[in-house]
């Protein structure tokens, strides 16, 4: 009978998002919204089909947010299409990088200050934290690959970015409570946990994305094999890339992510094969002949690829969305959110962000719209699920563990409502606004 009650549960929730899908869309609501509401109804504080504890079952929960991270980091990899000499990636790096570091000092001071933390674990807070999130963070993603709006690119480029760059900084607060090996003056993780895991993790990534992309695209469209299972290239080269970079001592995160980008960017001179006819373009992709056509065609091979493996991870993200946002609903009863807790999470959504960003983005040629709204969207979530679960693996103590699962369960809960709530009406306002700015521009 549990088997048949999850069925129903699972099948009914996936039904109704499924019909009311567009109607969301123009609501101020979102789709996490209804997951994180749904999973603490599951959970012990509703019926209790689903019990996550955090603490008990952390390997597992590791394990699945994992997963859902690596997935959405190589769809953002694969949204990506500007040239990386262009300079709309001046913003997302800043933010990664500057604006990052600026929000887990913050953090750590006040932390140390206001929480009464000891700094390790107050700077391992601000590293849980710092990560924005590429999985919930649809609505304001880049809308195609070719998409140069700085304020959807900068998010979008950030969340792919900063889940990787954040994980030196999680080793050096576990390495302040005594749960990593920094070396004496830091030494080994500035060699080992910045500089070698970073490189080497964007480098292998970008390497296998850049070869299998082009074996791929050589066979389809000279040999005119490999033709299908693009689902399999997907999964096969986010795994590749991630074993490897492991294997190596870096950075999965990253691999995975520069695998995407270097995909995208793989193009196939076009050669002497006759292009399809009209007949098959104006079928498009909707028969297998047509279909076939495309795909092993020399000037199309690589657009069908992308198009192919983009849509099947589209779809695997949106179910890891819903898995790992109602286990966050239902982990949500076993945190004690007191005043105090509720009054630094709004401190970090609403001082800390803004000021980090700001930081980060100082001198930028970007609108005061644009500033403001990537200083709101900072939107938290999985990547902050995880690195919570991988710190409690390694070493977190059940006392500060339970301080620092209660501040980031909360906050991303708070950040997924508030933000699910603004999105769509603030989004909406940006567009309008910027339309009106190109007619002034044009008239």
């Amino acid at each position: 009978m549990i088997f048949a009650t999850w069925c129903l549960i699972v099948g009914g929730l996936l039904t109704l998002m499924a019909l009311s899908g567009t109607a969301l869309q123009r609501l101020p609501l979102s789709t996490p919204m209804l997951y994180l509401a749904v999973g603490y109804a599951l959970g012990p504080g509703g019926w209790g089909l689903l019990t996550p504890d955090p603490f008990l079952y952390s390997h597992a929960l590791e394990k699945a947010a994992e997963i859902a991270v690596l997935i959405s980091l190589f769809a953002v990899g694969l949204k990506l299409g500007l040239p990386l000499r262009d300079r709309h990636w001046h913003l997302p790096l800043r933010l990664a990088v500057i604006s990052m570091a600026l929000s887990i000092l913050l953090v750590a001071v006040a932390g140390t200050l206001g929480l009464g933390l000891p700094l390790g674990t107050a700077a391992l807070l601000g590293a849980i934290l710092a990560p924005t999130d590429p999985v919930l963070a649809s609505d304001v993603q880049v809308l195609q690959a070719s998409d140069r709006d700085r304020l959807r690119f900068s998010l979008t480029g950030e969340g792919g970015l900063n889940d990787g760059v954040a994980f030196p900084f999680v080793m050096l607060g576990l390495g302040l409570i005594g749960q990593h090996e920094l070396g004496a003056f830091g030494w080994r993780w500035l060699a080992i946990d910045v500089a070698w895991a970073i490189c080497g993790g964007l480098f292998i990534g970008g390497a296998m994305g850049a070869l299998v992309g082009r074996i791929v695209v050589y066979l389809r469209s000279r040999h005119q094999e490999s033709v299908g299972y693009d689902e399999f290239l997907a999964l096969g080269l986010i795994g590749l890339s991630y074993g490897l970079a492991l294997f190596s001592h870096c950075y999965g995160f990253l691999a995975v992510f520069a695998a995407g980008l270097a995909l995208q960017r793989v193009r196939e001179q076009p050669g002497n094969k006759a292009a399809p006819s009209d007949r098959q373009q104006a079928s498009g992709f909707q028969n297998k002949q047509a279909q076939e056509a495309f795909a092993t065609h020399s000037a199309h091979a690589s657009a069908y690829m992308m198009k192919e493996v983009l849509g099947f991870n589209e779809r695997m993200e949106r179910v890891a969305e819903v898995g790992i946002v109602l286990i966050v609903g239902a982990m949500l009863a076993y945190i004690d959110f007191p005043l105090r807790c509720t009054l630094f999470a709004l401190f970090f959504l609403l001082l800390v962000r803004p000021l980090s960003v700001w930081g980060g983005l100082a001198g930028a040629n970007i609108s005061r719209d644009q500033r403001a709204l990537i200083s709101w969207f900072g939107i938290r979530g999985i990547g902050s699920i995880y690195y919570l679960l991988y710190s409690i693996n390694h070493g977190l103590s059940p006392g500060p563990g339970k301080e620092i699962a209660s501040l980031t369960l909360g906050i991303v809960a708070i950040s997924i409502v508030l933000h699910g709530i603004s999105v769509t009406p603030l989004m909406n306002l940006y567009s309008r606004r910027k339309g009106r700015r190109a007619i002034r521009r044009q008239a």
